[in-house]
């Protein structure tokens, strides 16, 4: 072979070495940005995950609240705390008895959450399928009068209330002050016929702030509420009469996820801080 032919050969040998490790290191190259992505996949996705952005997607959109009327001061608070710890939501509450609320969500109103004043009007919804979750009481409550400030008529229990001339009011027996008021009333083997039966507790208490009533059996959160526009007066066959509260997700609920959430509010610390500091008892 000639000396120009051995370079020539050794020239052909440098450059295939060459070509040869240029496709190995494209070939590394390539694994490694495959690995990189799938990498930053993997990150990306752990990262979007629950766990990762501390339990919970970014809330928004409104959240329908279907609550007992006994519930509307705790609940507006709890509320406002909810929308200002989630930037973009929006709670709306629908206030009334709760066999109204009950059938309103039956006869498919749209709604996310049910906050009901008793097991019996939540079993509405949860015979017809209504609820996503299985309600949970969240608290109770228990029945005081309501009579006009500084207690004129000299209430001191239950059996005053039959007193002749005594204008009381009591919620209809289908809403549950009206059940746990009537329930009282068995225990004590009293009877006594109200000037009116009201649709919710709210109504019955209305009654006595305006004077239109001497008295009425609510809520002790519902005397709470009214401060000075009433006196309350407790009376011992109450307690044969509390009631549960239970609360649940509902079906096809529009905002599912900020429900759970608002949900978890009311179980939490902090809501049932709101709740008992509104005179109700904890489950």
């Amino acid at each position: 072979m000639t000396t120009a032919s051995a370079r020539r050969v050794r020239r052909t040998a440098r450059t295939l070495r060459a070509a040869g490790a240029g496709v190995a290191v494209l070939l590394a190259l390539s694994a490694c940005s495959s690995s990189d992505d799938s990498d930053d996949s993997d990150s990306d996705s752990a990262g979007s995950s629950p766990s990762a952005s501390g339990g919970s997607e970014e809330l928004s959109g409104t959240v329908t609240v279907f609550a007992a009327a006994s519930l509307k001061e705790s609940f507006t608070t709890l509320g406002e705390e909810f929308e200002k710890a989630h930037p973009g939501t929006k709670v709306t509450f629908n206030f009334g008895g709760s066999d109204s609320l009950a059938a309103s969500i039956t006869g498919g109103a749209p709604a996310d959450v049910f906050a009901s004043a008793s097991p019996k009007t939540m079993k509405i919804v949860t015979d017809a399928n209504d609820n996503a979750a299985e309600p949970v009481t969240f608290v109770r409550n228990q029945l005081e009068i309501a009579a006009l400030p500084g207690n004129p008529d000299k209430i001191t229990s239950l059996k005053d209330l039959t007193k002749s001339g005594l204008k009381v009011v009591l919620c209809d027996k289908e809403v549950p002050c009206g059940a746990a008021a009537q329930k009282a009333l068995d225990a004590s083997g009293l009877k006594l016929t109200p000037v009116s039966y009201e649709q919710d507790v709210k109504s019955a208490l209305t009654k006595v702030e305006l004077k239109e009533a001497d008295a009425a059996v609510v809520y002790r959160t519902d005397v709470n509420a009214a401060g000075d526009k009433v006196e309350g007066v407790d009376f011992p066959e109450s307690a044969d009469a509390v009631n549960d509260y239970p609360i649940a997700l509902l079906k096809d609920a529009p905002n599912a996820d900020a429900a759970e959430a608002f949900i978890a509010l009311v179980q939490s610390p902090e809501g049932q801080k709101v709740l008992t500091g509104a005179g109700f008892l904890q489950p």
